[in-house]
């Protein structure tokens, strides 16, 4: 197992729409399990692929909270989500792995149904994915396509952090221009 560099806001492979999985091979496999160990160091409860400069269609989650209740890690290969017929949506306050110290209330569905392969390259169809869960998978999702959570942020928020945001890529750039 390995700890993976977290990309942040401004580094431009967090804009890139993600490329579908072909075949779920060790290597990959390998990945995911990295990808999770990251994410719970961090500590998150999500992360996707592009998050660690991987443009690939997968993401890992787990929203059990620490020390109070057993792991439930999902990792999720090409996963593809749509609101549940009856949800409605609601605001939540987000945060961001790759954008550090921002929190801001995003509005989505409530539930959701989503569907993936898993680490076996099982098809797998959770619906009523509701709460945090329903929210992360679809977070993540919105990152394999190049979408931020604060790209959907209210005016008011957007303008309240612009100098941070500003700030966080001006920094991201000045990193990997070193590099």
């Amino acid at each position: 197992m390995a700890l993976l560099e977290i990309k942040t806001y401004g580094d431009p492979v967090l804009r890139k729409k993600c490329e579908p999985i072909t075949e779920i091979t060790p290597e990959l496999r390998q990945l995911a399990k990295d990808m999770l160990e990251t994410m719970y160091d961090a500590p998150g409860c999500g992360l996707a692929a592009p998050q660690i400069g991987k443009n690939i269609r997968l993401v890992v989650i787990d929203t059990a909270i620490p020390g109070e209740e057993d792991p439930r890690p999902y990792i999720m290969f090409n996963p593809e989500w749509e609101p549940e017929p009856d949800a409605k949506p609601v605001p939540y306050d987000e945060g961001c792995l790759s954008v550090p110290d921002i929190f801001c209330n995003v509005i989505r569905p409530d539930k959701v149904c989503v569907r993936f392969f898993d680490i076996n390259g099982e098809p797998q169809e959770l619906h009523n994915c509701d709460g945090l869960f329903g929210r992360c998978i679809q977070h993540e999702t919105d990152h394999l396509n190049g979408d931020l959570f604060v790209d959907k942020i209210s005016t008011a928020d957007r303008t309240m952090n612009q100098s941070k945001l500003r700030k966080m890529a001006k920094d991201t750039q000045a990193k990997l221009k070193k590099h």
